[in-house]
């Protein structure tokens, strides 16, 4: 395949500033990395905070943000043994780890001090050829459909670990806050297709698209007076697991008043300045766990990967021209997106 000199892009040379959908050189990959010629990436709510640059780390700029890009490998390193010409690959929001450390050994290379993060420390997937860390890099099937598969590489990934740091067992009660959203609606079908038995609490216009995903339970937060007593009440005791994909400081501190006895609340959206509020009392005497969850690793990927091969977990996606992303932002954040928004690179 001939691979040009140049290729369109969106970026921003400072944050909230314009996103220019503009011409930029395709990059050459290094002697570890892949050149992937992206069809679709997409859109998650961390490149909103990076363009706004609300998040406490910094990003480089000028900045090509996205982190959930799939396509074609167009060209390889002289060292990488694990891609070839042709494979399909995808970009995650983890680019690079050191692979040295002693969380990287640990197979927790999520918490390694000296990673990079596509599209916020290095480019990102809102251009039509990006280069990868071999290593980090996803392998995905042949013959997938990489506009459902785009967003898997995040959002997918990162609902997949919260539900594995809630050590549920088949049977038992997961509550779902913002299950309507991106995270939520792959977390529904992983819940499901791992055994557990789903509550739902999103707004009521999300309702059916979340039943369609296989939620036992829904719950629309707007229309309860009571949210932790309907949990109880429906459960018999509280949720075994609570996980929060919501950017609602309340929702949080409502959501822990219904963890089950010995169960677990994790943390996973990140509203602003947000801090969990926990009576102590109450913690000491039902001894739940309060944890956090980050993006994935490189095994879980596999395992998220395999859930969509075999048909368990699928992708609600909306699907914009890349010169569109403005748009795709704006309808962020006036919560007018259900699903995932993915955008066509070569539109």
């Amino acid at each position: 395949m001939s691979i040009p000199k140049t290729q369109k892009a969106v970026l921003f040379r400072e944050h909230n500033g314009p996103l220019l959908y503009t011409d930029v050189p395709v990059p050459e990959p290094s002697d570890t990395e892949i050149l992937i010629r992206l069809s679709y990436s997409g859109v998650c709510h961390s490149d909103l905070h990076a363009w706004r640059g609300d998040w406490p780390d910094p990003t480089i700029l000028p900045l090509i943000g996205g982190h959930e890009g799939a396509g074609e490998v167009v060209a390889i390193g002289s060292a990488v043994k694990n891609f070839k010409v042709g494979d399909l690959a995808g970009v995650k929001w983890i680019n690079r780890t050191c692979l040295t450390c002693e969380y990287c050994l640990r197979g927790e290379e999520t918490c390694c001090m000296n990673q990079d993060i596509s599209g916020y420390t290095v480019q990102g997937t809102f251009q039509q050829y990006v280069v990868a860390d071999a290593i980090q890099a996803a392998k995905i099937p042949p013959g997938a459909d990489l506009a459902e598969v785009a967003p898997l590489l995040c959002a997918g990934l990162t609902a997949y670990k919260a539900l594995k740091k809630a050590n549920l067992q088949q049977g038992e009660w997961c509550a779902i806050i913002g299950a309507g959203g991106g995270l939520g609606s792959y977390a529904v079908q992983f819940a499901k297709a791992m055994g557990f038995r789903v509550i739902a609490i999103d707004a009521g216009n999300k309702s059916q698209m979340i039943k369609d995903l296989g939620a036992e339970v829904f719950i629309d937060f707007t229309q309860c007076d009571d949210l932790a007593k309907e949990v109880e009440r429906i459960t018999d005791g509280g949720a075994h697991g609570v996980i929060n994909f919501s950017v609602s400081s309340k929702a949080m501190n409502v959501g822990i008043k219904y963890v089950r006895t010995l169960g677990t609340f994790v943390i996973v959206g990140m509203p602003a300045n947000a801090v969990i509020e926990s009576n102590v009392g109450d913690h000491v005497n039902k001894q739940f766990n309060i944890t956090a969850s980050s993006v994935g690793t490189r095994a879980q990927m596999e395992d998220v990967l395999s859930f969509y091969s075999r048909g368990l977990v699928k992708s609600k996606i909306q699907v914009f021209p890349l010169s569109q992303l403005s748009k795709v932002y704006e309808m962020m954040e006036k919560n007018k997106l259900q699903g995932r928004a993915v955008v066509d690179n070569w539109r």
